[in-house]
């Protein structure tokens, strides 16, 4: 059960942080999550580098140490602890969670 509790736990907050760009037309694609805002590759390489955005990598430790993909600036936070980093970030931000 802890295995499919967190990852929807992370799909909430990941929308709930996001939806300020759900309400202002935010892309939507067909998935598992419907109701998730989504963004483009072409508009997160705009943003990278703007201080009003955080992106974070929520893959598994393992996954993340292992991959040679990452997003440069990217921060890595742990899926199986959202509690402990979910308030950390400004509610003024927005938050790209992948």
């Amino acid at each position: 059960m802890k295995r499919i509790f967190l990852p929807v736990i992370i799909m909430l907050f990941a929308c709930v942080v996001i939806s300020a760009y759900a309400r202002t037309g935010g892309g939507k694609r067909p998935g598992a999550f419907p109701d998730v805002p989504r963004i483009e590759k072409e508009e997160l390489k705009s943003l990278l580098g703007n201080p009003d955005v955080i992106i974070l990598d929520v893959r598994p430790k393992e996954q993340y140490l292992l991959s040679d993909k990452k997003i440069a600036g990217a921060l890595h936070e742990d899926p199986e602890a959202v509690s402990s980093w979910a308030g950390k970030y400004s509610k003024d931000k927005r938050l790209v969670i992948y």
